[in-house]
């Protein structure tokens, strides 16, 4: 490339950032770590009415936990300041001017009224198109109907007036999508879309085009639902004499749940599958929406995860790390079918990660749960050991403690299933005979246990499992688990054996 690659990250701050915002953020990272280029983090929050409080802070908190890295944008400043397009109304002032100089862009004063009522006069005429174009334009009260005097007079009141561009008559688009190829629109299916809003705000065709221009963006990669602007920001580009400077256009396909429908924060929830990187509350509901972070997931499994929803790196391992998805990644081996999310699939990622994991990381992860069961005081090597047990069975850090109490304190029930099956009239004592061979030993780890509990049931000439399940029943509670020798080795000769004792006590015979 002979310019240095400029990318934007465009968001609006109108809510929590979908994930499907945040698998553009990721690709546009992805190219501008590729080719050493800049990453812009621009807020575009022209539509004021939507603003949602807290929204940018938890675009960037979700960016930041991804591991997704800008060089310029709102929270860190830049050659481009400010990046949030509410600050740069002054800007686009001066460039509406410009085309409504050139004759591309027109006044226009008419009411909600005025445009229902064409709506209504083309319904009933039959027509197919019911926008505001070159046809209808010359029907409408505007600069191009009224004559001079009239518009000076309707602005000197201080009416209120929107500024429109005047698309060209039937001007076929086409331009080169890097997805998906040569697109053409016809020019017939465009409309005059509002540049300024009655409240001096430009709409996001207008700022985004002069953003773009003006930051020297060099790709814009976005998703598929702007597929159908992109023929107005081309005619932009060039009314303004920018055509030579436009950037090349990606639009990344749609993400479906797993029925084939839009994924939404409502039908995801149809499917367990959340669709933020936190928890989100919604306040005017109330509802709080659940995030990937905050349910567990690792931000290594999500990333390696998203990064598939509409890319394949073309070999078999999927499972990649950032340094790796920035050498794999290229704009050729996206698609543009949707991509449905499958949550099982990333539920896999994440179980991978978690074993990856080293036990000191674990227990780090696992360590702020033990205080909600009161378990604060836990030994640092007992939490330790209880990860090492657990870390092949668990899919989320707070597992290690969640699945498995009775690891760090004894259970205070049992299943009730498991006792009617495995506690028989004979079991009290024939815990009471393993418990005090388990008493005599001199040391006491998991083979010591293991040799013990064989050497019993061999000279008994009791089954195997009429012994192992009454021992993890009376050691868990439950009816599966780590093996029951090194749950007896973590808790320890005494507690093993005091909750034997307890089991006879509380199931007698």
């Amino acid at each position: 490339m002979s310019k240095k690659p400029v990318l934007r990250y465009a968001p609006s701050p109108t809510g929590p950032q979908h994930i499907g915002g945040l698998r553009t953020a990721l690709y546009c990272y992805l190219l501008a770590a590729k080719w050493n280029g800049e990453l812009i983090l621009r807020i575009e929050d022209t539509d004021q009415g939507r603003f949602v409080e807290g929204a940018e802070e938890f675009i960037i908190k979700a960016c930041n936990w991804l591991g997704i890295r800008f060089t310029q944008g709102v929270h860190i400043g830049g050659p481009h300041a400010p990046y949030r397009q509410s600050e740069r109304s002054e800007m686009y002032r001066k460039h509406v001017d410009i085309l409504l100089e050139s004759g591309k862009a027109y006044l226009a004063f008419d009411t909600e009224e005025d445009l229902e009522e064409m709506r209504k006069r083309l319904e009933a005429a039959g027509t197919e198109v019911r926008t505001y174009n070159y046809v209808t334009r010359m029907t409408m009260k505007n600069s191009l109907t009224l004559s001079a005097d009239e518009v000076q007079k309707r602005l000197a009141a201080g009416e209120p007036h929107v500024v429109r561009f005047k698309v060209p008559e039937k001007e076929d688009v086409r331009f080169h999508d890097e997805i998906r190829g040569w697109v053409h629109f016809h020019g017939s299916h465009l409309d005059d879309k509002v540049l300024l809003k009655s409240d001096g705000l430009p709409t996001y065709h207008l700022a985004n085009v002069v953003d773009d221009r003006l930051m020297e963006v060099t790709h814009v990669v976005r998703g598929e639902e702007w597929l159908p602007s992109t023929p107005l920001h081309v005619l932009l580009y060039k009314a303004f004499g920018w055509e030579s400077e436009m950037p090349k256009f990606a639009h990344l396909p749609l993400l479906h749940d797993p029925k084939g429908r839009k994924l939404s924060k409502r039908n995801a929830d149809e499917f367990g599958i959340p669709v933020f990187a936190y928890n989100w509350l919604d306040k005017p509901s109330g509802q709080v929406w659940e995030g990937f972070a905050d349910l567990g997931y690792l931000p290594e499994a999500v990333l390696s995860y998203i990064a598939l929803l509409g890319w394949h790196p073309g070999g078999e391992d999927e499972r990649l790390s950032m340094d790796q998805l920035i050498a794999q990644f290229s704009l050729e081996r996206c698609h543009h079918a949707p991509a449905r999310f499958d949550v099982e699939k990333l539920n896999s990622f994440q179980e991978h990660a978690i074993r990856e994991k080293t036990e000191a990381e674990l227990a780090a992860m696992a360590s702020p749960f033990l205080s909600k069961h009161g378990l604060e005081g836990t030994n640092e090597t007992t939490l330790l050991h209880a990860c090492r047990l657990m870390r092949e069975r668990i899919r989320f850090a707070s597992q290690v403690v969640e699945d498995a109490l009775y690891l760090f304190k004894a259970p205070a029930a049992y299943d009730e299933a498991m006792v009617a099956k495995q506690w028989k009239p004979d079991t009290a004592a024939i815990m009471n005979g393993l418990s005090e061979r388990l008493k005599a030993l001199t040391t006491w780890d998991s083979q010591q246990v293991h040799d013990a509990f064989h050497a019993y049931v061999q000279e008994t000439g009791l089954g195997l499992g009429k012994v192992m399940a009454p021992m993890r029943l009376a050691l868990t509670g439950v009816p599966n688990g780590p093996a029951v020798f090194d749950i007896a080795h973590l808790i320890g000769q005494d507690e093993t054996v005091s909750r034997i004792g307890s089991a006879v006590a509380k199931l007698g015979a």
